[in-house]
């Protein structure tokens, strides 16, 4: 009789100490799979509070902004150097904080204009913008 507890004690702590590694590996890939992509650091690039606020989704190569329906490195929106830029040559939209070439807000004509330069590109029409 005493054979059969110390196996059964020796089974029961078998079973918890697998069922405590499973939860311990499930909580570790919980954990690393939540975590930001080695290349998604935001102090890396200098970008603006905005674009902090509504990070751009790269689904085109890095080569179209998704959340600005523009060309990333023309992106007004994700880069103070690209604002600067447009600022200091006298296109910008004071009441939209973007580029005036790229504010569809008030010129909704230059959406298409984006959005063929995408087709010509990718062969297909361009991911809606965001905002």
């Amino acid at each position: 009789m005493n054979q059969r507890k110390t196996n059964d004690v020796a089974t029961l702590a078998g079973a918890w100490s697998t069922a405590l590694c499973f939860t311990l590996l499930f909580g570790v890939c919980l954990t690393v799979g939540c975590t930001e992509a080695p290349g998604d650091d935001p102090a890396a690039g200098a970008t603006s509070p905005q674009a902090s606020a509504e990070p751009a989704v790269d689904d085109c190569c890095g080569w179209w902004c998704t959340a600005h329906a523009v060309p990333e490195e023309e992106c007004s929106l994700c880069s103070d150097k690209v604002a600067a830029q447009f600022k200091e040559d006298g296109d910008w939209c004071a009441e939209h904080d973007r580029a005036e070439s790229q504010c569809f807000v008030c010129n909704p004509e230059l959406e298409a204009k984006f959005a063929a330069r995408y087709e010509a590109k990718f062969g297909e029409a361009p991911p809606k913008p965001e905002s």
